[in-house]
């Protein structure tokens, strides 16, 4: 609320939540292009992006749904997806010539291990440049899903709530248990797949 004649109304996007213009700005007077990652319970997005006068332009995209092209068979939402959506942003960017890029992780506060970045421990995997702090990554063995294999084997002892909280990995016949080794496999899969001639789209 407006307190005396100095009082400047905040942009919409600012009161809205969308935009931190203080940091949009150092971004853009940086020239590098934006690492963006979005999630949601169910999806995962990453995008490069770079500014221009006439609004960001994309210059590549991954989403969690294209993970099926190279077999992931688990939910979509969880750390190992965000960090193989990662893999699959950077490793187009590279295909595209973009070596380095800044990371715009928006308003969402900056959680250490957090699916924001584990998308970008896989952009760095696939040799891209982002300039961050080691000790926000997550650790090897929650990129892999060790941790929903370890939780997945406390469960078996209790048939029903195993069934009910891994009903997705067993409707598409993944043993969470095994998620680790299935992680490897599709990484795997798509580096081979970028190393002999770019992805599967």
């Amino acid at each position: 609320m407006a307190r005396d004649s100095s009082y400047c109304t905040p942009f919409r996007r600012r009161r809205e939540g969308k935009t931190d213009y203080k940091a949009r700005k150092a971004f853009l007077l940086s020239g590098k292009p934006r690492l963006v990652s979005r999630t949601s319970i169910n999806n995962i997005q990453a995008q490069i992006v770079i500014a221009k006068p006439a609004g960001d332009e994309v210059l590549v995209s991954a989403h969690s749904r294209e993970l099926k092209m190279y077999g992931w068979k688990a939910p979509r939402g969880n750390l190992p997806a965000a960090y193989l959506t990662g893999l699959l942003c950077g490793l187009k960017a590279k295909a595209k010539g973009v070596s380095e890029a800044i990371l715009d992780i928006g308003l969402y506060p900056p959680s250490k291990g957090a699916r924001v970045f584990a998308v970008l421990s896989g952009v760095l995997d696939a040799k891209v440049n982002v300039p961050h702090s080691e000790e926000k990554l997550p650790g090897e063995g929650r990129l892999k899903g060790e941790h929903i294999a370890k939780y997945a084997e406390h469960l078996r002892s209790t048939p029903e709530e195993y069934q009910s909280k891994f009903s997705e990995y067993l409707r598409e016949k993944v043993q969470p248990e095994a998620l680790p080794k299935h992680v490897v496999q599709v990484k795997s899969d798509m580096m081979a797949a970028f190393k002999t001639g770019g992805s599967k789209k």
